[in-house]
C-alpha cells in the first residue's frame, strides 16, 4: 500500500487518523508545535493541546479556535 502525500495543515478524517503512525502524523503539524505532539494515544477526538491551552486538530487541519 502506497503512502498518503502528507502536508503540513491537510485536514484528515477519523478513519486516516487511526491508520497513520505518529510519525506520519507529525508531519501534518506546523513546525513551531510539532514539540508538543504528544503521539496520537495521548489525542482527543483527533486533538491535542499546546503550552498555551489551545488545541491543534486533525481534522480541521488547524486550531480548534479558529
Amino acid at each position: 500500500m502506497e503512502s498518503p502525500r502528507l502536508r503540513v495543515g491537510q485536514p484528515i478524517t477519523p478513519e486516516q487518523f487511526d491508520e497513520l503512525t505518529d510519525e506520519q502524523l507529525a508531519r501534518l503539524v506546523p513546525k513551531a508545535y510539532r514539540e508538543f505532539f504528544p503521539g496520537k494515544d495521548f489525542c482527543a477526538d483527533g486533538y491535542f493541546y499546546l503550552h498555551d491551552g489551545t488545541a491543534w486538530s486533525f481534522y480541521r487541519g488547524d486550531f480548534l479556535d479558529e
